[in-house]
């Protein structure tokens, strides 16, 4: 941001205990987290920030391009809400973020738990030449060229399955396709990522990393790399689950993350 005071996100928070920090997917608002929230309330109080242009946060200003750093610098309120230690959870976008912050947050980490992190970068950078990296790569050429309604309807399909849009309702497709312009800045931040996939190894917490067996090429193939790497790793794969399992499928994702949390 330029000039004034630094954009701040806001946050929703419930429940009491140790702290659990949740980010979201692109597209999408803490909102999704209300399942997982209402489920570890007892025991943990969970934060869940909205990123740049969801739900409550300010929109990126646009006025040069979006980094990983930008949307960590506007989790600095919920960061400190978290306290000392916390456990931090990210989804796709969330995931990418959470893999970057946690290298900066990794003395006040309690765990890291990442569902299909979307960092494409280490996925160009260790195999630019495979399926996953050149499915990708289409999705991001498509959406830098389509009109909004189709951007909107590729990129749901891609996440989500094909025909998802052609059977939404027509105020859902509006709706989506508000939040899906909100997500150009983050492609950005998401391919270009200069951080390299060997620095995660220094992230010394334990660490979740969870899939689904439906889900893309693309984000099976972040995972996998970043599993690889984490020191500290356990890789949960959900059968019959996609990208957007922690969404579509909150009862089976949720159930891992609680049981990983409280044996933390």
């Amino acid at each position: 941001m330029s000039g004034g005071n630094p954009a701040k996100a806001y946050y929703r928070e419930a429940g009491s205990g140790p702290a659990v920090v949740c980010l979201h997917c692109s597209a999408s608002t803490s909102g999704q987290w209300r399942p997982l929230m209402e489920r570890l309330a007892d025991r943990f109080h969970v934060i869940a920030p909205d990123l740049y242009g969801s739900g409550k946060s300010p929109p990126w200003p646009g006025e040069r391009p979006m980094w990983i750093d930008d949307q960590i610098a506007l989790l600095a309120p919920a960061f400190e809400r978290a306290g000392e230690r916390f456990h931090l959870v990210g989804h796709s976008y969330g995931g990418a973020i959470a893999l970057k912050a946690a290298l900066g947050l990794r003395s006040r980490l309690l765990s890291l738990v990442l569902y299909e992190p979307v960092l494409f970068s280490v996925l160009l950078d260790e195999a630019p030449q495979s399926a996953a990296a050149r499915e990708i790569m289409a999705v991001r050429d498509d959406t830098a060229n389509l009109g909004p309604e189709e951007v909107a309807q590729r990129f749901i399909d891609y996440w989500m399955g094909a025909g998802t849009w052609a059977a939404m309702p027509e105020p859902r497709r509006a709706t989506l396709a508000t939040a899906v312009r909100a997500v150009k800045p983050e492609w950005h931040s998401a391919f270009n990522e200069p951080t390299p996939l060997e620095a995660f190894g220094a992230i010394d917490v334990p660490a979740l990393v969870l899939t689904g067996t439906a889900s893309t090429a693309a984000a099976r193939g972040v995972a996998r790399l970043v599993a690889g790497v984490l020191p500290r790793v356990r890789v949960e794969e959900i059968e019959g689950a996609g990208h957007m399992a922690p969404v579509t499928h909150p009862h089976e994702v949720n159930a891992l993350i609680e049981r990983f949390l409280l044996q933390g």
